[in-house]
């Protein structure tokens, strides 16, 4: 089927002024050829014009840049997928001695390894500031054992990020720039902010759902040494594709040139671990890297990112040759995703996604009491109790992450005996956010929000 820009042009224009997206870019790879558009404005202060070699934050999409990175070391046998990794970096360390001796490179790809999510750590501008954040994070409790669960990770992806430096003798930003952007032809992906200079830049916006966002405060808080779990990577959307594409066509770039080997590229789809969670990212599972995704029976990879404002969309439909990249500067980006990107696969791919999460007309009725209780993982604290019979959620910040935000209180709406839907609207979230309940492999129950497992501590 022929790629029409005109139509999706206007689809693109359409959707974005339906959802109060400020600006958006959008690449699609359908019958061999990548299609650039874009709509709307980088900045709503300012009136600046989106345009297709426009660069967006792009949030945790960055972990594939990382996991790229690693699985070429792994390629050239310079690293053990299973390597401990205490055996690569010596100084490596976590707050349980007995988990830091068992977390391996796999682990850390697949977020299995246990080490937590949100540790933001400023160790400074300098060339240092990952060995540095790694060692910062020593002292950061772990979500849970390795191994017994998939729990997001960007500490995880840190690790991977300075193992990358360690065996390659480059900073990341230089792996970046040496090791993908220059064989793949990425000329406007970019990992430091003073290189966002160059080109038109994307400003996040904020405010409330339903509503024209205005301009976030600042353009990037998050540090340095966020980098390769998603912090500071700034890109277009048609270079995002062309990252992709490498993965579609087996790990060789457009000019001929093999960067990865097919079983290694091949590797990376196939699943490490099945998520409890499949409404926040809308995943199936996670390969090394990969969000995983099955779509009535079409398998599919991508991944999702968010900075401050900033949300951006990745995915690949093996099956069609087809790639879709969806960058957005704010407002209700995720809707647009839902319709957009829902409308593309489903056109050029036979892809249908899956029905906005959201609870039954009918809820059903739980059991409070099998779920009640109080769940901690690193910086938060989650009560679950029975409020006048109703389960009632309790989130908040606590620890070094004290104040970071408000609390959030909500009514848990049931889906299943498991699985609960909360009215705290986001742009991964929808207009209902999924809470999930598990057991870890260890018996311990838990409970999932955002992709982040918190064990109960007392019942």
């Amino acid at each position: 089927m022929n790629f029409s820009v005109t139509q999706w042009q206007k689809r693109l224009d359409d959707l974005r002024v339906a959802h109060h997206v400020p600006g958006a870019s959008l690449a699609v790879l359908a019958d061999g050829e990548i299609h650039e558009l874009a709509s709307g404005l980088l900045h709503r202060g300012t009136g600046v014009e989106a345009t297709t070699d426009s660069v967006f934050q792009v949030g945790s999409v960055t972990k594939i840049h990382t996991a790229t990175l690693v699985m070429r070391l792994v390629d050239t046998g310079e690293l053990d997928l299973d390597a401990r990794v205490v055996d690569v970096l010596p100084g490596f360390e976590t707050a349980d001695p007995a988990a830091t001796g068992r977390i391996t490179v796999r682990q850390l790809l697949s977020h299995t390894s246990g080490l937590t999510c949100d540790f933001t750590h400023d160790t400074g501008r300098g060339d240092d500031c990952l060995a540095r954040y790694v060692e910062a994070a020593a002292g950061v409790a772990l979500d849970c054992p390795p191994g017994t669960a998939i729990s997001y990770s960007s500490v995880g992806y840190n690790v991977l990020g300075r193992i990358v430096e360690v065996l390659t003798g480059k900073t990341w930003d230089e792996a970046v720039r040496d090791l993908l952007c220059a064989p793949l032809g990425l000329t406007h992906t970019v990992t430091l902010p003073e290189d966002v200079l160059a080109f038109r830049a994307s400003m996040g916006h904020l405010g409330e759902p339903g509503e024209w966002p205005d301009p976030a405060p600042s353009w990037n808080p998050l540090p340095r040494s966020s980098a390769p779990y998603g912090g500071q990577l700034c890109a277009t959307a048609a270079d995002l594709v062309r990252l992709a594409r490498l993965h579609l066509d087996g790990g060789v770039a457009p000019d001929g040139t093999r960067l990865l080997s097919a079983s290694t590229v091949a590797a990376m789809q196939q699943r490490e671990t099945h998520t409890p969670d499949h409404w926040t990212v809308s995943s199936d599972g996670w390969g090394l890297g990969w969000t995983l995704y099955d779509w009535g029976g079409i398998g599919g990879f991508g991944h999702d990112g968010a900075t401050i404002g900033h949300y951006a969309y990745l995915r690949v439909v093996p099956a069609a040759g087809v790639v879709v990249a969806l960058l957005t500067n704010g407002g209700d980006a995720r809707h647009l995703y839902e319709s957009l990107v829902g409308e593309l696969l489903s056109t050029l791919a036979g892809v249908e996604l899956p029905p906005p999460f959201a609870p039954p007309t009918v809820p059903s009725t739980v059991d409070i009491g099998a779920i009640a209780g109080r769940y901690r993982r690193e910086g938060v604290a989650i009560t679950v109790e029975g409020r006048a019979g109703v389960p009632w959620l309790r989130y908040e910040f606590v620890d070094g992450m004290a104040g970071l935000a408000p609390a959030i209180e909500a009514e848990l709406v049931p889906v299943s005996d498991t699985v609960f839907a909360a009215r705290v609207a986001g742009p991964f979230s929808g207009d209902w956010m999924p809470v999930v309940f598990a057991t870890l492999s260890t018996g311990t129950p838990c409970v999932y929000i955002g992709l982040r497992a918190a064990p109960r501590v007392s019942g």
